[in-house]
């Protein structure tokens, strides 16, 4: 089950969030297509869906694109791939800038929140890869378990 997204304009009025030729673009849209794909996948397959793995694999997917919002211009394509054991997940955005993990901190040098979206993408994925884009910007693409 794959849900694909792309930033071409929908014809007619816009869906439901996440709907098929409308690209989600808040994180809140791109965890219900991640779990749509998941619970798709699971009653075709007549398996339970882990409900930990799910939630990593929604923890992972708001992450890209809070960062692709935050840092990256903005979410240009997102993808989300339910094959084997995992969630393969993509989100595109317009930066060519490569993701780090910088605290952040405010005038007094003291650490203030954000910056950890990144190792948590790190951490909860198996793999993760950053591609740059032909036209500019970069595509981010993790694989999260599901077992």
């Amino acid at each position: 089950m794959s849900e694909e997204h792309s930033t071409e304009p929908a014809a007619g009025p816009p869906g439901p969030p996440g709907a098929a030729g409308r690209l989600p673009s808040r994180p809140a849209e791109v965890r219900e297509a991640v779990a749509r794909a998941v619970s798709e996948r699971c009653r075709a397959t007549h398996t339970d869906c882990d409900s930990e793995a799910l939630a990593d694999a929604l923890l992972v997917a708001s992450e890209l694109t809070t960062n692709a919002i935050l840092h990256g211009g903005g979410v240009t394509d997102f993808r989300v791939d339910v094959s084997g054991p995992g969630v393969l997940l993509s989100v595109s955005d317009r930066s060519d800038e490569l993701p780090v993990v910088v605290p952040h901190t405010d005038q007094r040098g003291r650490r203030t929140p954000g910056g950890h979206g990144w190792p948590i993408v790190c951490r909860l994925a198996r793999d993760v890869r950053v591609s740059d884009l032909p036209a500019g910007g970069k595509c981010i693409t993790a694989v999260v378990p599901l077992l």
